[in-house]
C-alpha cells in the first residue's frame, strides 16, 4: 500500500515542531545547568538556547571563535577565552546532537562571549573622559546584560562579526592598525639627517639613505618610485603629499614605527571609550574636526565641524544633549570682550550698532546695562569684567540654533554664519564649542523634523524627544578608505 504524500505545509509544520521540541529539550538541560548571573539572561527567555540552530551549534559560534582568535588586536590574550575548549564542546554537540551536549556548549559560548565583550569594553588606565551625566558614567554591564543585548540584534552572527558593542571608529582603526604595521612597520629603521631637503631630480648621497628607509632598491636616484613612496608615507602621516622629503617628512620617518604603534594604541584606547552603534549617540572628533551620529547599528551621517583652537581646546567629555535653543544669544567670552569689544567701543563704536547688549550680571534674570554706565577703559585693560551678549539674528555667532548638553564649561554644538571655515583643511578656530556644518540636518536627526522657531522671540528652548549622548573625543589616528592617517596633535595631548 502506497503512503499518501504529506502536504508541504504540513511537512513544514511537522519539521518546525520537531526543531522546537529539540530546542525545548535543550532548554530543559540549560535550566538544569545554568547558575549565577547567566540565569538572569536565560530564565526570562524560558531557558531557550542562544547558540543552537537546527539541532546544531549555529554559525554565530564560528564568528565568536574568529573574534577570540583576533583578540590580541584588542590588547587581550586569546587564550583567556578558552577557544580550544569551545571548539571541543561544539564538535561534541554537533556530533552527539544530544540536548545535554548542546546545552553545555550553549552555556560555555555565552560565558566566553560575555567575558570577551567585557574585556574589549574595559578602558585602559590613564585614558579618560569626563562624564557630565550619571546615565553615562555607569558601571560596566554584567554578563546577563551583555548576552541579552546580543540576543536582541537582528543577526547574532553579524553582531559578533562587526563587534556591534564597540564603536565603528574603534573597529575600523583596529583593522587599520594591522594594515599600517604591515605597510610601514617592517621597513629599515634608518636615520636620515634632518638638515637636508631631498627632492625629485636631486643627486645628494642622502637619497640613498631615503631609498633604503623606504624599502626600495639601492641607488641615489630620486625617481618616480621614490616619489610615489614618499607621497604615500606623507598621506598616511598627515603631511602634505608633495613627494619632497623636507624637515617634517624626515622627522616623521626618523620617529620610527614604534612611535606610530604607540599612537595607534593610544587612539584605540580613546575610541574604546565610545559606545557601539546600537546606542543612539553623537561623536565629535576634535582632532579631525568631524562629527558622526549613529543609531540602530549603523552610522546615520557625518559632517565637518569647527573645533577649538590650540589656545582654547575642545575638551574630552561626554554629556546628554537635552534641548535645542532657537534664536540664541551669544554670550561673548570675557577675554573677547576685553580684546575685541572694548577697543571698538573706545574707537567710537556702539553696542547697538554691533547688535550687542551689556547686562548687569551672569544670572538668568540679569537686566540690560547702558553702554554709558560701563568703564570701557577698565574693561580693555582687564581690570573690570562685563557681560556682553550678541542679539539673535543672521549674523549671530551661534547661527539659528544650538544644541545643549549642560556643563560648567559653556560647551555646546551650534550653527554658524562663518561658512568659509568649512572649506579649510584645518578647522580649529573656535573658543572650544563645536560649530556645525549642517545644524539643520543634525536637528532633523534629533527631532525627526526640522526644528523651527515659533516666532522671532530670542532663546526658545525645545526639549529633544529623548536625550541623546554626545561624546567629544580626540583621535589623532583615524581610519581611511585605504588604511590609517595620522593627524597633527593640535592640543598636545599625545605626549612624547
Amino acid at each position: 500500500m502506497v503512503a499518501a504524500a504529506v502536504p508541504a505545509p504540513v511537512a513544514l509544520a511537522q519539521g518546525k515542531a520537531a526543531v522546537d521540541a529539540a530546542r525545548s529539550s535543550v532548554a530543559a538541560e540549560i535550566r538544569a545547568g545554568v547558575s549565577g548571573k547567566y540565569k538572569d539572561f536565560y530564565a526570562p527567555r524560558g531557558y531557550w538556547p542562544l547558540w543552537v540552530e537546527n539541532k546544531r551549534i549555529g554559525p554565530q559560534a564560528d564568528a565568536l571563535l574568529a573574534l577570540i582568535d583576533q583578540s590580541d588586536a584588542d590588547g587581550l590574550n586569546p587564550r583567556s577565552y578558552g577557544g580550544r575548549d569551545l571548539e571541543k564542546l561544539i564538535e561534541a554537540a554537533d556530533s552527539e546532537g544530544t540536548p545535554k551536549a548542546l546545552a553545555r556548549a550553549d552555556l560555555a559560548l555565552s560565558r566566553a562571549f560575555a567575558d570577551l565583550v567585557a574585556d574589549m569594553r574595559r578602558p585602559a588606565r590613564g585614558v579618560k573622559i569626563r562624564y557630565l551625566d550619571a546615565e553615562l558614567d555607569t558601571k560596566p554591564p554584567g554578563p546577563a546584560d551583555i548576552v541579552r543585548a546580543a540576543s536582541l540584534a537582528p543577526s547574532l552572527t553579524d553582531y559578533i562579526q562587526s563587534a556591534g558593542w564597540m564603536s565603528p571608529l574603534y573597529m575600523r582603526l583596529r583593522a587599520a592598525r594591522a594594515g599600517y604595521m604591515d605597510k610601514w612597520g617592517g621597513l629599515p629603521a634608518i636615520q636620515i639627517p634632518q638638515d637636508v631637503k631631498l627632492r625629485p631630480g636631486g643627486k645628494v648621497s642622502e637619497i640613498a639613505l631615503l631609498r633604503h628607509r623606504m624599502g626600495l632598491s639601492d641607488g641615489v636616484a630620486y625617481d618616480k618610485a621614490l616619489v610615489a613612496k614618499v607621497k604615500a608615507f606623507q598621506t598616511d602621516h598627515g603631511l602634505k603629499p608633495d613627494g619632497v622629503a623636507g624637515a617634517m617628512t624626515i622627522g616623521a620617518l626618523n620617529a620610527g614605527p614604534a612611535r606610530y604603534e604607540h599612537l595607534l594604541a593610544l587612539n584605540l584606547e580613546r575610541a574604546r571609550l565610545l559606545p557601539g552603534p546600537w546606542t543612539r549617540h553623537v561623536v565629535v572628533d576634535a582632532a579631525s574636526a568631524r562629527l558622526y551620529y549613529y543609531s540602530k547599528g549603523a552610522m546615520d551621517g557625518t559632517m565637518k565641524v569647527v573645533a577649538g583652537a590650540k589656545e582654547s581646546p575642545t575638551p574630552l567629555m561626554a554629556g546628554m544633549i537635552r534641548y535645542a535653543t532657537l534664536n540664541p544669544y551669544w554670550n561673548i567670552p570675557t577675554d573677547l570682550v576685553e580684546r575685541k569689544v572694548a577697543p571698538r567701543i573706545l574707537a567710537g563704536g556702539s553696542l547697538k550698532g554691533m547688535r550687542y547688549e551689556a547686562l548687569t550680571d551672569w544670572t538668568a534674570n540679569a537686566a540690560p546695562l547702558a553702554q554709558s554706565a560701563i568703564d570701557w577703559q577698565a574693561v580693555a585693560a582687564g581690570q573690570n569684567e562685563v557681560r556682553v551678549r550678541q542679539l539673535p539674528g543672521g549674523s549671530n555667532a551661534m547661527g539659528r540654533i544650538k544644541f545643549m548638553f549642560p556643563n560648567d564649561l559653556g560647551i555646546y554644538l551650534h550653527d554658524t554664519p562663518q561658512r568659509d571655515l568649512f572649506a579649510k583643511e584645518d578647522r580649529h578656530y573656535s573658543n572650544g564649542c563645536v560649530r556645525l556644518e549642517d545644524a539643520q540636518r543634525l536637528g532633523r536627526w534629533f527631532f525627526g523634523k526640522t526644528p523651527t522657531a515659533g516666532s522671532d522671540a530670542p532663546e526658545q528652548h525645545e526639549p529633544l524627544p529623548q536625550p541623546v549622548p554626545v561624546y567629544l573625543t580626540y583621535l589623532t589616528a583615524v581610519p581611511t578608505a585605504t588604511g590609517v592617517q595620522f593627524l597633527p596633535d593640535v592640543y598636545g595631548r599625545d605626549g612624547d
